[in-house]
This record gives structure tokens, sequence and C-alpha cells, in this order.
């Protein structure tokens, strides 16, 4: 069940089932890169204002599901008007700042978002663009990432399964009850508990 806090901003509730944090893992596979199993902890907050702040963070994961070395990390605002239009400002510790515009679908907790700007420093790597799509699926938040380069088209590059932290269910609990056969590497971790590897 998903409640609304007495000080959230109006404009917010359609995006109160994001509220909380999160912690999960998925898979990073983009050409150039290094592919991996990754851990993420997401953060949503608010402080009466009419935007969400966000804040995630992911590690490389060895083998066996351990930390290996931080990977990615974004902080943002995520805004929605009347006409459920949901936009993002972001930026990334590799030196990009992006602007992402998109819409909450209807009658259901789903999120579609495209970049319509991007900025980077030199540091940076090389970046066009890219969409997310972010889903409420039985009380997991999971989501999958695509981006281009001037050299690759957009494609998917990131998916993860997050599970809410401070639900009866642990991490570990959800972790051990996941089906042995698990879609294009959203999840990470077998029934069993031994690492997924697509």
């Amino acid at each position: 069940m998903i409640e609304i806090p007495s000080d959230l901003h109006p404009d917010l509730v359609p995006l109160v089932f994001l509220l909380g944090k999160w912690e999960g893992a998925g898979v990073a596979d983009f050409p150039g890169e290094e592919k991996c199993n990754f851990g993420q902890e997401v953060t949503f907050s608010h402080d009466g204002r009419d935007f969400i702040e966000y804040t995630s963070h992911t590690w490389v994961l060895d083998g066996e599901g351990k930390m290996v070395r931080p990977l990615e990390t974004e902080a943002g605002f995520w805004r929605i008007d009347k006409n459920r239009n949901v936009e993002v400002v972001m930026t990334r510790h590799s030196g990009v700042a992006e602007v992402w515009y998109g819409e909450l679908a209807d009658q259901k907790p789903q999120i579609d978002l495209a970049t319509d700007a991007v900025a980077r420093t030199d540091a940076s790597g090389p970046y066009s663009g890219g969409k997310r799509l972010y889903g409420y699926v039985k009380g997991d938040l999971m989501w999958v990432g695509e981006k281009a380069t001037p050299e690759v088209p957009l494609r998917p590059y990131m998916s993860a399964h997050l599970k809410k932290v401070g639900t009866q269910q642990s991490l570990q609990e959800w972790a051990e009850s996941l089906p042995e056969d698990l879609p294009d590497g959203v999840s990470f971790f077998r029934q069993d508990g031994t690492p997924y590897n697509p």
C-alpha cells in the first residue's frame, strides 16, 4: 500500500510511488564498456516543495555479488505538471548534465523519459542522449536505460530491479525468491542465491 505523506506537495501526488529508498541489482552492457552486474541504491525524497530529489549510486559486483568499485553516480530533481508531463534535471559524476522530458502513463505507475538537452565537460566520455523507462510493479521499482553516443546508436545499456528498503521482505529473501530463468538481466541473483550471468 502506498501512503501519501501529509507534507507532500500536492503536485507530486502522482509520483508518490517513487518516494523512498530502493536497493537492488542489475546488468550493464554497452559497446566499448565493461559488461558487468551491478548493485544500486536509489533515493527519491521530498521536502515539501514541488520537486522530488533523486540520488543514485551504482557499483560493480564480482562473481560472488560483492562490491568491487563504484560505477555511476547521479543526482537530480523530478517535477510533474497537471497534464502528467514529467521533467527531470540530472547530473552525473562523469561530467554530464541532462534535461529529460517524458510522461507518466495513464492509469499505471510507469514513466517514459527521453533527453531533451545534454551538456558535457571535457572530462566526460562520448554521450549523445538517452531514454529511460521506470515502472512500479508489485511493490518493486524496475527501470531500463538506453543511451547513444556519436559512434553507437540508441540502445539499452543498464537495467535494474529494485526493492524498497524497510518493507517486510528483506533483500535477501527477495533475491532467494526469484525464479531461475530471469529475463534480460534485470535481476542479478538466482533462486539458490548464486550469481546470475546472462
